[in-house]
């Protein structure tokens, strides 16, 4: 049942570096397309930091980072193999995101950007960033369903 998982992050990487490349052999840098009129638009950057490009050029900082996190999330996968879905899920979906912007930052010293909101101002991102999102707000769910039903538990045990 694990390397399902494991599969999933495989496959949220290959979507991503394929997204990646449509993108680059699409679009010039810079230029932008609507993808979804007045919601999303597809922006060609090069985010050579993180989020609005916050610790730009801090490449090994995000190499140690990413190294320790992919680490910590392989091992909670391995350890908790037998939890509940959602967890598992949201830390196949937090690894595959972390693995394809090391990939870009490895491979070209920036991670290639391309999906900009149109109606809240947000970064422009990509697939691993927003498969890192998902996993984060799965797992948050899946903690506070988790400590719901301890304090249920808990209660019909008094």
């Amino acid at each position: 049942m694990l390397a399902i998982y494991f599969f999933i992050s495989v496959i949220l990487i290959g979507i991503d570096q394929w997204v990646k490349y449509w993108t680059v052999t699409n679009l010039a840098l810079g230029e932008s397309q609507d993808f979804i009129p007045s919601v999303l638009s597809l922006t060609y950057i090069q985010n050579r930091g993180a989020a609005w490009s916050i610790l730009e050029g801090q490449m090994i900082f995000f190499f140690i980072i990413t190294v320790i996190a992919v680490t910590v999330i392989t091992y909670l996968l391995i350890k908790y193999r037998n939890e509940h879905w959602l967890f598992l899920l949201g830390l196949s979906f937090v690894l595959a995101g972390a693995i394809g912007n090391f990939i870009d930052r490895m491979r070209l010293g920036y991670v290639i950007d391309m999906f900009q909101t149109e109606f809240i101002t947000f970064p422009i991102f990509n697939v691993a960033d927003a498969t890192l999102f998902i996993g984060v707000v799965g797992i948050f769910i899946y903690t506070i369903f988790e400590e719901k039903l301890k304090g249920k538990q808990h209660g019909k045990a008094n």
